[in-house]
C-alpha cells in the first residue's frame, strides 16, 4: 500500500521501436534507450518488477534478457527479425499488441515511451483496463515547428497518434516545464495530467576526469583545442553547423588550423542515413578536412573518456526534449555550447555551465565556441560549474519521480 492506495508492483514498460539494450548512437538508438534502460533498472532496484517489451530486431536475440533481479527485457515477434525503419513500424503495431497482450501476466500498469509505444499502450489500456503512463520523449508538432533547411516534417499519422495518446493517457510525464507547456499548447494536455520527471545521469560512469591521461590514451595532442559532438548523425542533430563554425573560426584566426580539432562520434540515423555521407565533402569544401575526426559510436565507458578528451562539447540540435549528451558532458566537467531550444534551456545553464546559441548561424556558433576556447579561466569556471550542476541530477531521483507518476495514474484510472 502507498498512502492508502494499492501501488503498482509489476509494470509493463513499452519501447516498441528500439531496445534499451541497443548501443546509443547506432541507428535509432539514442537518449531514449538510455532513459528506458536506466529507469527500468532503478525501478527494479527499488523492488518494482519491470518488464520492458520491445520488438525483436535480430534472429539471435533471446526471448528474455535478465537485466536485474527485478528487471527484464522481453523481445516480441512483430514483423521480420531485422531492423525496420521507424516509418514502417506503424503497420506492425497491431501485431505487437497481440504479442504483448499474450505476455501480460499480473502487470498492473503500463508505461509507454515514444508515440509508437503509446499507440500500443492505448490499445492495451482499452482491452485490459490498465492505467497508462506515457513519456513522449519527442513530439512531432514541436519538431515540425523547429525544422531546419532540407529537413522533412513528421507525418500526420504521428501527429494524430500523439494527440490520441495525450487524450487517452492517465499521466503524461515531461522532462522539463518547457516540455509540459508544449504538451498543453500542441496537444491540449491538461495540467493535472502532466508530471515533470527530469531524466538523470549515471554519475558513476560520467564524472570529472583527467584530460591529459584521456588524451594520451586516444592519441590526441595535449595542446589541441577539442570540440566534441556526440550523437546520431542526422540533420536534426545539426553536426554540419559545427563544421561550418570551425571553418569560420579558422578564417578569423588561421593559427587555429594547427591546434583546433572537431571530433564527431556517432553513426548514421533517421529516414535518410545517406545524409551522413555529406559531412566529409562539407569539411573538404570548407578546407578543414584534416581538422575533423569522424568516429563510430563508442561504448559508454569509452564515451566517458572522449568527454574527458574534449575542451567543450557542442549540442547544436534543432530540438531536444532534454539533451542527455549535454548532461553527461557536464557531469565530466565539460562546458557545453547548445542550441537555445527545448529541454537544452534547462539542461545547460547559460553563462554558468555553458552557452546557449539562438539559431544555427555558423557565425553565432563560432562566437560561442571561440568564447570558451579562447579563455582558459572561463573554460575552467564553466567546467567546474557544469560538474556541480550535473551532480544534482540522478537516475534515482528520476525513479522516485516516476513512482509518484505511477501512483497518480493508479488514482486517476
Amino acid at each position: 500500500m502507498y498512502a492508502g492506495v494499492e501501488f503498482p508492483h509489476r509494470v509493463a514498460m513499452i519501447s516498441m521501436h528500439t531496445s534499451p539494450l541497443a548501443t546509443p548512437g547506432v541507428g535509432d538508438a539514442g537518449g531514449l534507450n538510455v532513459y528506458v534502460a536506466e529507469l527500468a533498472r532503478r525501478l527494479g532496484e527499488r523492488g518494482l518488477k519491470v518488464d520492458v517489451f520491445t520488438r525483436r530486431d535480430a534472429p539471435d536475440v533471446p526471448d528474455i534478457v535478465e537485466v536485474h533481479e527485478h528487471t527484464r527485457v522481453i523481445n516480441l515477434k512483430a514483423g521480420p527479425a531485422e531492423h525496420v525503419a521507424k516509418e514502417a513500424l506503424p503497420a506492425l503495431i497491431d501485431e505487437f499488441c497481440t504479442q504483448l497482450a499474450a505476455r501480460l501476466d499480473d502487470h498492473d500498469l503500463i508505461h509507454s515511451h515514444y508515440w509508437l509505444s503509446g499507440e500500443v499502450g492505448l490499445q492495451i489500456k482499452r482491452r485490459h483496463g490498465l492505467p497508462l503512463v506515457h513519456t513522449m520523449h519527442t513530439m512531432a508538432r514541436v519538431k515540425n515547428s523547429n525544422l531546419g533547411v532540407g529537413q522533412s516534417a513528421e507525418p500526420d499519422v504521428r501527429q494524430r497518434g500523439e494527440a490520441a495518446i495525450a487524450r487517452g493517457s492517465d499521466v503524461l510525464t515531461a522532462s522539463t516545464s518547457d516540455e509540459a507547456a508544449d504538451l498543453r499548447s500542441h496537444y491540449g494536455a491538461r495540467s493535472d495530467q502532466i508530471m515533470i520527471v527530469p531524466p538523470g545521469v549515471d554519475l558513476r560512469t560520467f564524472h570529472p576526469c583527467n584530460q591529459p591521461k584521456s588524451r594520451a590514451q586516444f592519441g590526441v595532442a595535449q595542446d589541441a583545442q577539442v570540440i566534441l559532438f556526440v550523437g546520431r548523425i542526422q540533420p536534426l542533430k545539426a553536426p554540419d553547423v559545427l563544421i561550418k563554425a570551425v571553418a569560420e573560426l579558422v578564417q578569423r584566426d588561421p593559427a587555429l588550423r594547427d591546434r583546433l580539432q572537431l571530433i564527431m562520434i556517432g553513426g548514421p540515423s533517421g529516414s535518410n542515413p545517406e545524409w551522413s555521407q555529406t559531412l566529409g565533402p562539407l569539411a573538404i569544401d570548407h578546407d578543414i578536412k584534416d581538422m575533423v575526426d569522424f568516429r563510430p559510436h563508442s561504448a559508454r565507458s569509452e564515451l566517458f573518456r572522449w568527454y574527458c578528451v574534449s575542451d567543450v562539447v557542442a549540442v547544436p540540435s534543432y530540438n531536444e526534449s532534454f539533451g542527455l549528451v549535454a548532461l553527461e558532458a557536464q557531469a565530466c566537467g565539460r562546458p557545453v555550447v547548445a542550441t537555445d531550444v527545448g529541454g537544452l534551456r534547462q539542461t545547460v545553464r547559460d553563462h554558468y555551465s555553458g552557452l546557449l546559441v539562438k539559431g544555427h548561424d555558423q557565425r553565432d556558433w563560432a562566437n560561442a565556441l571561440g568564447t570558451i576556447l579562447g579563455d582558459r579561466s572561463e573554460m575552467i569556471r564553466m567546467g567546474t560549474n557544469a560538474a556541480a550542476y550535473a551532480a544534482t541530477f540522478s537516475w534515482d531521483n528520476t525513479a522516485a519521480a516516476t513512482l509518484q507518476a505511477y501512483r497518480k495514474a493508479v488514482l486517476a484510472a
